[in-house]
């Protein structure tokens, strides 16, 4: 599978943004697709993910409320839908699998640039 993210941009603080991440090639049910962001001088972290065939999704509790994770299984794009955004929210945020039985994602798309300003 390849994922391919987009949607980032330049966004006022109290903005939305919406990012997808297309996939292409072979997807399985059991694959979790990651939505991950890695501010400057900081670590990357996940930010949400969800399962192709269905379960439960997850969202971190610091953005739980603003961000909420979508998918579009016909079309194979897993969105973030990002609200009242803040300049905290600034990050590449990128997307990622993790295989059934795996504990790590191990294909990554190429990130995207969300810039908020204040």
């Amino acid at each position: 599978v390849q994922l391919q993210a987009s949607g980032g941009g330049l966004v006022q603080a109290g903005g939305s943004l919406r990012l997808s991440c297309a996939a292409s090639g072979r997807t399985v049910g059991s694959d979790t697709v990651g939505w991950f962001r890695q501010a400057p001088g900081k670590e990357r972290d996940l930010v949400a993910a969800w399962t192709w065939s269905g379960g439960q999704p997850y969202v971190v509790d610091s953005v739980k409320g603003r961000f909420a994770i979508s998918r579009d299984i016909r079309k194979k794009i897993v969105y973030l839908q990002m609200n009242s955004l803040s300049v905290d929210d600034t990050a590449l945020y990128s997307c990622a699998v993790r295989y059934r039985g795996s504990s790590n994602y191990s294909v990554w798309g190429q990130g995207t640039l969300v810039t908020v300003s204040s």
